[in-house]
Order: C-alpha cells, then sequence, then structure tokens
C-alpha cells in the first residue's frame, strides 16, 4: 500500500513540474518582456557553471527511479536561467553569444533547426534510460556527447562568442562525472549490502 502511494505521489509531482516547466516555456516564447527578463539575468555567469551540475541530482533520480524527481530537476535547470541577477558588467562574448542564443530562438524553425534542437531531450532521454537500467558507463557516455554537443553547438553558431561556454561546459562536465562515478559506486554498495542482509 505504503509503495503504491509512493508511485501515485511521484507521478503526481512529475505531472506537477512537467506542466509548470510547459508554462515557464510557453511563457518565454510568446511573452516578449519575460524572455528579456529571463535573459538579461541569464547574462549572470553563475548560472552557466550552475546549470550542468543539475545533471547530478537528475542522473541521481534516473537512478532512483523517481519521475518527480527527474522532472523537478529539469523544471530547476531550466529556470535557474534567471535565478541571478543582472549583472553589472557583462563580457563581451558573453552579450555576442546570447544575442545568438535569442535570435536562434525567436527566428524561424525550419526542419533542420527542429532535428537539432531535438537532441537535448533525446540526449536527457538516453541519460535517464542509461541510469534507470544502472549502466554506468553508457550514462557517461551520453553525459559526455551532451557537454560536447552543446561545445560544437555553441561555437558553430556563435563563432567567437560561443567558446565562452567552453570553460563552464568541461568544469561542468568533469564534477558531474566524478560526482556520478563515486555516487553510483556508493549506491551500488549500499544495494549489495541490503540483499546480502536478506
Amino acid at each position: 500500500m505504503r509503495k503504491e502511494n509512493n508511485r501515485f505521489y511521484d507521478r503526481l509531482f512529475a505531472i506537477i513540474f512537467c506542466v509548470l516547466t510547459i508554462i515557464f516555456i510557453g511563457l518565454a516564447f510568446t511573452n516578449v518582456s519575460f524572455f528579456d527578463w529571463v535573459f538579461a539575468r541569464h547574462q549572470n555567469q553563475l548560472s552557466w557553471y550552475i546549470r550542468p551540475l543539475f545533471l547530478i541530482p537528475f542522473c541521481f533520480f534516473a537512478y532512483r527511479r523517481s519521475l518527480a524527481g527527474i522532472f523537478g530537476t529539469i523544471f530547476l535547470l531550466i529556470t535557474s536561467m534567471c535565478w541571478f541577477p543582472v549583472p553589472t558588467e557583462v563580457n563581451s562574448n558573453v552579450s555576442d553569444f546570447l544575442a545568438m542564443e535569442k535570435e536562434y530562438l525567436t527566428g524561424n524553425w525550419e526542419a533542420s533547426k527542429i532535428l537539432v534542437t531535438l537532441l537535448v531531450p533525446t540526449s536527457l532521454t538516453v541519460l535517464v534510460i542509461a541510469l534507470w537500467k544502472r549502466s554506468l558507463w553508457m550514462g557517461i557516455s551520453t553525459l559526455v556527447f551532451i557537454a560536447v554537443a552543446k561545445m560544437l553547438w555553441s561555437v558553430a553558431f556563435g563563432g567567437e562568442s560561443g567558446k565562452a561556454v567552453i570553460i563552464p561546459a568541461i568544469i561542468g562536465l568533469v564534477v558531474c562525472i566524478v560526482m556520478i562515478v563515486i555516487g553510483y559506486l556508493k549506491l551500488e554498495k549500499k544495494k549489495k549490502l541490503q540483499t546480502e542482509e536478506r
């Protein structure tokens, strides 16, 4: 009974976070003032450094098979763009790159752009499946793919300004891999001990 209740609440909160994420994205794309407000705060590079770190709880919840945790992390990841105040000084590469991102998001959505953008939810889904199935190496491979794809996309579309993404992406990738490997090994060890005690 308790297990069924946990599943019910897990699914309920997953739906709530999914709806909140859709509302946030929908508001950003339909309200110019809100869109500009978000991107003004996204100039603060603190958000650039913390965003990759959300992949740590994302992987943890995938391992624990918690839909609420997964969708809650996605909501936090997306909204973290605007958590920090507008910086007093903005690096020219940062402002140029974000101007490109804004133009990319608000421009025409032809088939090629849709396919490229679909790599984001697709890669996150593969990451969930990897950790859901307890495949550490598949998970790490997907993380590396996500980071490399982000850097390549940034440089391909942002040119010189896209290089501003590289350092936060590499630092985030290294920290994520280290933390995920440590967490995975600890959880597997704990699971093994629990199995032996039974």
